[in-house]
């Protein structure tokens, strides 16, 4: 039953969702407003629209949300998958059955390792940066002026 349901509720989400169920949606609705000026817009007329929308809208509900359960599950599977054959630390496993104050606890830990990260990445940055500036050379000194030769001095 688990199985047949899954698909089903698979195979009428695609198809649902699809461009086509859309265009007969909105030429359900035009064929529906055109043919009021012949119900004289009566009651009835209106409750058809009404009872086939509502109907409509309870059962996709049902399969919607079944079709959101399943994706998330795979995906919350994966990503558990992601983290077991990875460093990261196996207490993220699972958490999505946690308490929202236990959620907070464990985002605020995150929050702080994430912090000291960023600092030492800054700090790598700054090393980084001030390695790469020249050093500021001091000025050449004067060499000390040569004694003139005798005939430099005859001349001048």
């Amino acid at each position: 039953m688990d199985k047949l349901f899954a698909r089903f509720a698979t195979a009428t989400a695609r198809i649902t969702g699809s461009p086509m169920a859309f265009l007969i949606c909105v030429a359900t609705v035009v064929i529906w407003a055109a043919s009021g000026p012949g119900f004289k817009f009566s009651e009835t007329w209106q409750l058809v629209i009404n009872t086939g929308t509502t109907i409509v809208t309870f059962l996709m509900v049902f399969l919607i949300q079944n079709t959101q359960n399943r994706d998330g599950a795979a995906i919350q599977t994966k990503l558990d998958e992601l983290i077991r054959a990875s460093d990261a630390e196996n207490a993220f496993m699972g958490i999505e059955k946690l308490t929202d104050r236990e959620l907070e606890v464990l985002h605020a830990r995150c929050a702080k390792a994430a912090a000291r990260s960023q600092a030492l990445l800054d700090k790598a940055e700054a090393e980084r940066k001030s390695r790469a500036r020249p050093k500021p050379q001091s000025k050449p000194k004067p060499r000390a002026a040569k004694p003139k030769t005798r005939a430099a001095a005859a001349r001048g």
